[in-house]
């Protein structure tokens, strides 16, 4: 039994506790304010649309590049739409300029961060725009992205705004494992977003490890105090996010019901383990840049890095556990245990319980995954989600093992992207394919 309740413990985590507590805090305290969003009582004082540039730096993204554009219409004639290409080989450019985007060619390939230095020079965007807002190339906006997310801003002392980040269904993967994967990323975003950023997020903890870059907002007065393209990082967005706790640059926002993205996730296995270890190992890298302070920020991320290594730890030798386990019952059971050694063993770690012990759990964040986006059918999905855990755990260990050793040049790749379906309005602003839920009390780079 305690050792079940040991496995429970990493695998779930403190972390879980702490800050589905603080974000259900944050909901009682909104609720007798009567005031549910911190942007509904001041919009008037918020950034407008049209002092946000919106940045894409794009690498070989003809597929997904103008139906990202195109989608971006509707939301009227008074956007700013500029396009970094870096190092495409392809039409990427070409097309974002039919899109009538505002294009810089960058050659040969500096990297994400890099292209994103050099688009804000040359654009002199800090100098013309109130707020930057990086979008992927892969991603749109909801229809109230703009409205929910600029709000936050009307609070002065808020620097950056972190988007919220949903799966793009369309195009729906050809596979029933692509579909798989992406139903399990998917849960990886609201089980992170939900259980963790919320509550994160509060004015008296702001301790949000990541403003992710698929599309997310950061005020233009604070860029030239961030090193954006800071040297051998994976990516950028982690050491953005430690730059503005760092040097205290101001809060990070973030609510499950603003500014909400949806991103195509990888629907093959190659590019999915392609994406996470480089999520990975931009998040270790920007660990060992950034020296421990003693603040609030880092001791929080303390306890994060402690339970994530303890839980993949966990993870991985999951399966040699229950086999070791799984012996020692059967060499008890045929009389093979003279000492008494295996049935110790047998009884320390029962093997049913030790795959409980992961499964249940993890099927309680699929139960939450399936009520927030509405989608019973990731009640079905939901069995085969271990094995995506167990992947998650391996390809953690072996980023931070690889970041203790290696330097990064910056330079990236873009995933295959699935072509939009022909029937797509390319002109109209997506919406979510399900309604955001109310925030519930009940992981990676989101």
């Amino acid at each position: 039994m305690i050792s079940f309740l040991i496995v429970i413990v990493l695998v779930l985590g403190v972390n879980t506790i702490l800050w589905t507590t603080a974000g259900g805090i944050r909901l009682i305290a909104a609720g007798i304010r009567r005031n549910r969003y911190a942007y509904e009582h001041a919009r008037s004082e918020a950034p407008t649309r049209d002092q946000v540039a919106i940045l894409i730096a794009a690498h070989n993204e003809e597929v997904v590049i103008g139906h990202t554009i195109g989608s971006l219409e509707s939301f009227g004639h008074n956007i700013n739409v500029f396009v970094v290409s870096d190092g495409s080989t392809d039409d990427t450019a070409a097309i974002a300029r039919a899109h009538g985007a505002t294009v810089l060619e960058l050659s040969p390939n500096r990297g994400k961060a890099g292209a994103l230095v050099e688009a804000i020079k040359q654009f002199e965007i800090a100098e013309r725009f109130e707020v930057l807002l990086l979008l992927d190339a892969d991603t749109h906006l909801t229809a109230d992205y703009f409205e929910t997310g600029l709000g936050e801003f009307a609070d002065p002392t808020v620097v950056a705004v972190a988007g919220r980040a949903s799966t793009l269904f369309n195009p729906r993967s050809p596979t029933f494992f692509g579909r798989l994967l992406v139903a399990y990323r998917e849960r990886v975003y609201i089980a992170m977003q939900y259980l963790f950023k919320f509550g994160q997020a509060g004015r008296y903890a702001n301790v949000v490890p990541i403003v992710p870059g698929f599309a997310s907002m950061y005020r233009t007065s604070i860029l030239s105090e961030i090193d954006i393209a800071a040297q051998g990082l994976k990516i950028e967005d982690y050491n953005m996010t430690f730059e503005v706790h760092a040097k205290r640059l101001g809060r990070i926002a973030f609510h499950p019901n603003a500014a909400i993205a949806l991103t195509q996730d990888p629907d093959t296995l190659v590019d999915y383990v392609k994406q996470v270890e480089r999520w990975n190992l931009g998040f270790w890298q920007t660990v060992g840049r950034h020296r421990f302070q003693m603040r609030f920020f880092w001791l929080s991320l303390s306890l994060f890095i402690l339970e994530l290594v303890l839980s993949s730890v966990v993870l991985i030798l999951l399966l040699p556990a229950v086999m070791l386990s799984t012996g020692a019952s059967v060499a008890t059971d045929v009389g093979l245990d003279p000492s008494g050694t295996a049935a110790d063993l047998a009884a320390l770690l029962p093997p049913l319980a030790l795959v409980l012990a992961v499964v249940l759990p993890d099927y309680v964040l699929t139960l939450l995954a399936a009520v927030v986006a509405k989608k019973p059918v990731y009640l079905v999905y939901g069995v085969f989600f271990p094995f995506f855990r167990v992947v998650d755990a391996l390809l953690c260990m072996v980023a931070l093992f690889e970041a203790m050793f290696s330097r990064s040049t910056g330079s990236w790749k873009s995933p295959s992207r699935r072509a939009a379906r022909p029937d797509a309005a390319a002109g109209a602003a997506p919406v979510p394919e399900h309604a955001p839920a109310p925030v519930m009390a009940s992981s990676s780079a989101t």
